[in-house]
């Protein structure tokens, strides 16, 4: 899951090790998921803060490495050499 927090100036912001003091509110890695929570403002909701976009593009950023890398331990080989 990932975890988005509100900081302690009052903006959500991406927390990729879960251990951001405060109130957090989570969305899964699928790309549905992110879509339904931005359209329908959830993280806004959740955490009482007004998101950027930058904070969504992080967000789709850490969806795509999940992605990459679970395709990587699925196929049990990976390309860092």
């Amino acid at each position: 899951m990932m975890r988005v927090a509100r900081s302690p100036e009052g903006s959500a912001v991406y927390d990729p090790t879960r251990r951001i003091a405060g109130r957090g509110a989570y969305l899964c890695y699928n790309r549905k998921c992110v879509d339904i929570a931005r359209k329908r403002h959830a993280i806004e909701r959740a955490l009482k803060v007004v998101t950027t976009d930058s904070l969504w593009e992080e967000l789709e950023r850490a969806l795509e490495e999940h992605i990459a890398n679970k395709v990587i331990a699925a196929d049990g080989r990976s390309n860092i050499k």
